[in-house]
């Protein structure tokens, strides 16, 4: 009976332990976390959050001329760096957006055209930036393409390609037929992705030189894909959202055993 029970807990999943909600009514698209706060990211829509008290303390909302549908965000140094792109619209073409991360003013836009998809989260890791462009079945989806042409791309400080990669058939087959909504580096050197619906984070190894991402882990997470972010100050602590109750979640994850 022993052995059956450890057999069991063995082939379990690692599971994400829920520590901390907080009520955002922009959290639609994803979270950020950085400079002494918390940010809830909606289509047009960002809230600086204090994470003490859970009040707005700075909110934004943009012109949907311009802004057609940020995806995600972090917080580099005094900056909020977003992608969006122009979802669901054909052919698609992205942008990298950046606010004060203080009083959320709009500084920039970095036009990223029409490429590879539809970019959904950017990230900065090893000195360099790390773009995930998302391609859809059915809407959003450009003809020709859909899920699996998924891409991630990194760049220099300049935004010069200098790597390529895609995901594996594991991590695909869970994305369909949306993509992925988010993505963060982690401190032990895996890259953390999420998809649109699935109450899931996979776990990857990226191979130098570019090619086929590794799938070294899937974990179970208590909210359902979309943008996620690390805490700043607690190890391991990530945050995403809730789209059903607008809600910003905070969970621990396990340390990820990697071959």
């Amino acid at each position: 009976m022993m052995i059956a029970l450890a057999m069991l807990l063995a082939a379990a999943p690692p599971t994400a332990v829920e520590v901390r909600r907080l009520p955002a009514d922009d959290a639609r698209q994803g979270v950020a976390s950085g400079d002494g706060a918390l940010f809830a990211i909606d289509n047009r829509a960002i809230a600086r959050i204090d994470p003490v008290s859970g009040k707005v303390a700075a909110r934004w909302q943009g012109d949907e001329a311009h802004f057609k549908h940020l995806n995600s965000c972090i917080v580099h140094g005094r900056a909020l760096i977003c992608a969006g792109s122009n979802y669901p619209d054909l052919p698609m073409a992205s942008r990298i957006e950046t606010f004060d991360a203080r009083t959320l003013e709009h500084r920039s836009t970095r036009e990223m055209g029409p490429g590879y998809g539809s970019l959904t989260w950017v990230d900065w890791h090893a000195g360099g930036w790390w773009a995930c462009y998302a391609n859809y079945d059915g809407k959003g989806g450009a003809p020709g393409r859909d899920h699996r042409a998924t891409t991630l791309v990194r760049y220099d400080k300049a935004f010069r390609e200098t790597g390529r990669w895609i995901f594996p058939d594991a991590v695909l087959d869970r994305f369909a037929p949306r993509s992925s909504s988010g993505g963060v580096w982690g401190g032990d050197g895996l890259l953390y992705v999420t998809g649109h619906d699935r109450p899931e984070l996979y776990a990857l190894r990226v191979p130098e030189g570019g090619g086929v991402l590794e799938l070294v882990a899937t974990i179970a997470i208590p909210t359902d894909g979309q943008a996620i972010g690390w805490d700043e100050h607690a190890p391991r602590l990530l945050w995403g959202i809730e789209r059903k109750t607008h809600e910003l979640v905070a969970s621990r994850l396990p340390v990820v055993a990697s071959p």
